[in-house]
């Protein structure tokens, strides 16, 4: 560990791979490169990448007790791993239970009143962390079980606003959520304990 007394004390980085690697861990070990066919067609390939991208931001979060999730380690935002989780539990139950299944079940964490609801009620709190990952784990199954039952990616939904995006599009949208999150949660962790790594 580098770091003074005046400053913050700031983790050596490291990877599961071994020095001189920059990856995450070894790709034969690796649980997103695992399944190693061949992809076929559009549905195959949106739902692969949205597949790999979701277990990017569970990994980036293996290891780690309540009070690094909850861990907000880029001042001054209010971005954490465990805020990670919420708002991914959030956008998840947002297009594919809401926009797509016309659900009118409220947010799990975002709140029209309270900004950064989602993030500021990341806190080191294990019941909490239990419940965040439980929430996005049923948003998730929820999503993949509609997109199995839907006949095809042209299926649309219908957004407040009045616009009413196909499933094709909402398959996009998340993998461009999460790829975006997915960077931020490396940073995050990078800060948390050195860990580095795509």
């Amino acid at each position: 560990m580098t770091g003074s007394k005046d400053r913050e004390t700031v983790p050596e980085r490291w990877n599961a791979a071994g020095p001189g690697s920059d990856v995450w861990m070894d790709a034969a070990q690796d649980p997103r490169f695992g399944a190693g066919t061949k992809l076929e067609g559009e549905r195959a390939t949106l739902l692969d990448y949205l597949r790999a991208y979701r277990l990017t931001m569970e990994m980036k979060c293996v290891g780690l007790d309540p009070a690094q999730l909850a861990r907000r380690s880029v001042p001054p935002s209010t971005m954490s791993l465990l805020g990670l989780i919420r708002h991914m539990a959030d956008v998840e139950r947002h297009w594919f239970r809401r926009v797509m299944a016309q659900s009118d079940a409220p947010f799990l964490y975002w709140s029209e009143d309270v900004p950064d609801a989602e993030w500021l009620g990341a806190v080191a709190d294990p019941a909490l962390v239990d419940e965040a990952w439980r929430a996005w784990r049923d948003e998730v199954a929820f999503a993949e079980k509609f997109v199995a039952d839907s006949p095809d990616l042209g299926v649309k939904g219908f957004e407040p606003d009045g616009l009413s995006p196909a499933l094709r599009s909402v398959l996009v949208h998340m993998i461009e959520e999460y790829a975006r999150h997915c960077g931020h949660a490396d940073l995050l962790r990078e800060r948390i304990d050195g860990r580095v790594g795509q």
